[in-house]
């Protein structure tokens, strides 16, 4: 009987260190494509996107010929609007968070100087490597010709003291992972400020160290946002990070990192039933389960670079349960290996993986499972002798 379970011990360690050189080779693999794709990805679909606030200076004669004096005049009032639609993209073993975003922002600029000049607008353009359409450009409600330089649009236009200047910029683009809202370089301070935001995902999330919305509402599958300041003294900005997906090579990688679990369970769950009934598994019999457990993680580590995470899932478990079963009624019988190992496995390796699906679940999951288990057993166990079931194998010829 010993010597049994030390051959039984000695199949799961070889099958532990199996899955580990798995879950390692598909993290290694992972870590390589991305490092490949995410800079094709982004060429095609433009990183991350921060959008600044506009800013405006007035030029005014220098005292030599020729020379002008800048000076920055205020941002008196801001009303923007920014729609974002994720359309992620996938390649290989990794989703990238891909976006549509379209932005306009009406601001108002005051001349507080005491004398007249020429005021330059400057809108900068959230990332250079990007594309955009459907740009607008108007200063004071009519479209003015623009400059575009450094990764910004310009404009110029003569004012005077204490007049206002109503500059209306947007534009349809697209980024990649977040995009956020920026006042500035530093503390800033931000007045009459108002960001509308609409998100075509409900799973929002904010990135760290930044402003929370002043409001929001659920709606059409997403969320209506706000920020509302009157008056701002802030070295934070506004940031919205796209939710991250599930994704196929991590996951995979964390399930068979896991899989030592599952079929330390299962083997438990089988000797507890082989001793009950009084049938006798082979240590090679032993080794056979574990190589039908360790397919359903190699086929998924390869799957799931050519169909989606659930269909590779299910096509997996399909397999895994068929080598089981099929194999077991040639042992020891088709009731035993259908009701008792094909249930063990269902619940062990099949459920258990799943619940890596879970996100935030996935431990209390295993946990109440773990459990369950322990409870099931305990209560079927409680009355056996069990010197006297594990005589039979102790005897001499066994």
């Amino acid at each position: 009987m010993v010597k049994h379970l030390i051959a039984i011990l000695a199949i799961y360690v070889c099958a532990a260190m199996a899955w580990f050189v798995l879950g390692g080779t598909l993290f290694n693999r992972t870590a390589m494509q991305d490092g490949r794709l995410r800079g094709k990805v982004a060429s095609m679909w433009g990183g991350e996107q921060a959008q600044r606030a506009p800013w405006a200076c007035l030029k005014t004669p220098g005292e030599e010929a020729g020379k002008f004096k800048t000076a920055a005049i205020a941002l008196v009032q801001t009303r923007a609007e920014a729609r974002l639609e994720l359309d992620r993209r996938r390649k290989g073993l990794l989703w990238y968070n891909t976006f549509g975003v379209r932005f306009g922002g009406t601001y108002v600029f005051e001349n507080n100087r005491k004398e007249a000049g020429r005021v330059e607008l400057r809108f900068p353009l959230p990332a250079e490597k990007a594309v955009y359409d459907d740009i607008v450009f108007l200063v004071n409600g009519a479209q003015v010709e623009y400059g575009n330089s450094g990764g910004r649009l310009t404009a110029e236009m003569d004012a005077q003291p204490g007049e206002r200047i109503t500059l209306h910029a947007g534009y349809r683009s697209q980024g990649m992972d977040r995009w956020s809202y920026k006042f500035g370089g530093g503390v800033e301070q931000v007045r009459d400020f108002v960001l509308k935001a609409h998100t075509s995902f409900s799973d929002v999330d904010f990135a760290d160290n930044t402003l929370p919305p002043s409001a929001k509402q659920q709606r059409d599958g997403g969320w209506d946002l706000e920020w509302r300041y009157r008056n701002l003294l802030t070295g934070s900005n506004i940031a919205v990070a796209m939710p991250e997906a599930l994704q196929p090579g991590p996951l995979a990688a964390e399930i068979s990192f896991f899989a030592p679990v599952s079929l330390l369970f299962f083997f438990f769950v089988m000797l507890l039933f082989t001793a009950m009934k009084g049938i006798e598994l082979h240590a090679v019999n032993y080794f056979f389960l574990a190589a039908a457990f360790f397919s359903f993680h190699l086929l998924l580590a390869y799957l799931v670079d050519h169909v989606s995470l659930a269909a590779a899932f299910v096509i997996c478990s399909m397999v895994s349960v068929f080598l089981v079963i099929s194999y077991l009624r040639l042992v020891v019988g088709m009731r035993f290996a259908a009701v008792e190992a094909g249930l063990a496995q269902l619940v062990y390796l099949v459920l258990f993986s799943a619940a890596f699906f879970l996100k935030g679940f996935t431990g209390l999951t295993v946990t109440v499972g773990a459990i369950a288990t322990l409870f099931v057993a305990m209560q079927m166990t409680g009355r056996i002798r069990w010197a006297e079931r594990f005589d039979y194998r102790m005897t001499p010829g066994r």
